[in-house]
């Protein structure tokens, strides 16, 4: 199973709604700048946090814990060479 190009669209979208659409819609005031700034930030970093997380699914460090019995089973059916 390999990465789908729907998710990465989606949640581009979603986050580049929040990064880019939302600091124009924030109402005039003292703080305004710094609160454009903090939406940004967090599309940016949120976006960027959901994009590792997606791609570490596609190539885990960690994978399962298999027994030896299943381990030569396995080995049997795709044509290597069992070990010993």
């Amino acid at each position: 199973m390999g990465a789908a190009a729907l998710p990465v669209i989606i949640f581009t979208a979603i986050w580049g709604a929040v990064g880019i659409g939302l600091p124009f819609i924030v109402p005039k005031g003292p703080n305004r700048g710094i609160i454009q700034v903090v939406l940004m930030l967090t599309a940016a970093t949120c976006w960027l946090f959901w994009l590792c997380c997606y791609m570490a699914q596609m190539n885990p460090l960690i994978g399962p814990k298999l027994d030896r019995a299943t381990i030569l089973i396995m080995a049997q059916e795709w044509g290597g060479t069992p070990l010993k």
